[in-house]
């Protein structure tokens, strides 16, 4: 054989060697950790996270951010959902916003559910009220609709139940739809 087939071939014994070696360790070092994650960590059984601000053709600066969840654990009952979300409306400097806690996680598909109770607001009269919001998770074409749709302000809202709302009727603006839903998978 000659001097250079031998480089060669001696070359790529050692190439093929490591990248075997290198293959099975990489390929067992992953499955092991994954494994061990796996077994401590379940999908959750709903959640609805995102930010995004309305469409209004009068300039208004409407603003909903969501970070709600329902642990698997909880899979039967979306009244034990946790997280906050909130949103805000100003147009011409005035305005308010308001801070909800989570009390209720309904999700079906790419629509979610979420309720809560205001927590801290600038608006008079919304602190302790119940509200609720629909997402519907249309990638970047996301909407929306709120429990006051029909009454104008959540301080005008009545007793309202948990995860109840309005169909989702508001546009998002371009570019800032983030909304993510984990559909909720009852055992029924």
């Amino acid at each position: 054989m000659k001097r250079r087939t031998k480089i060669v071939v001696l070359g790529s014994a050692l190439l093929l060697t490591a990248g075997v070696a290198s293959a099975a360790t990489a390929s067992d070092a992953p499955r092991e950790r994954a494994t061990a994650s796996d077994a401590s960590r379940q999908r959750e059984a709903a959640a609805l996270t995102g930010t995004a601000k309305l469409y209004r053709s009068a300039g208004d600066d409407i603003t909903f951010s969501f970070d709600a969840h329902l642990a698997a654990k909880d899979k039967a009952d979306p009244s034990k959902a946790t997280g906050t979300f909130a949103f805000s409306h100003y147009l011409n400097g005035e305005g308010a916003r308001a801070e909800v806690k989570v009390d209720c996680l309904l999700t079906g598909g790419k629509v979610a559910v979420v309720s809560g109770v205001v927590t801290e607001s600038d608006l008079p009269g919304a602190e302790g009220k119940r509200v609720g919001v629909t997402v519907h998770d249309l990638g970047r074409h996301d909407r929306l609709g709120y429990s006051w749709a029909s009454t104008g302000s959540p301080v005008d809202t009545k007793e309202l139940p948990k995860c109840v709302s309005s169909a989702p009727f508001e546009k998002v603006a371009k570019g800032t739809g983030d909304f993510t839903v984990v559909p909720w998978q009852p055992e029924l």
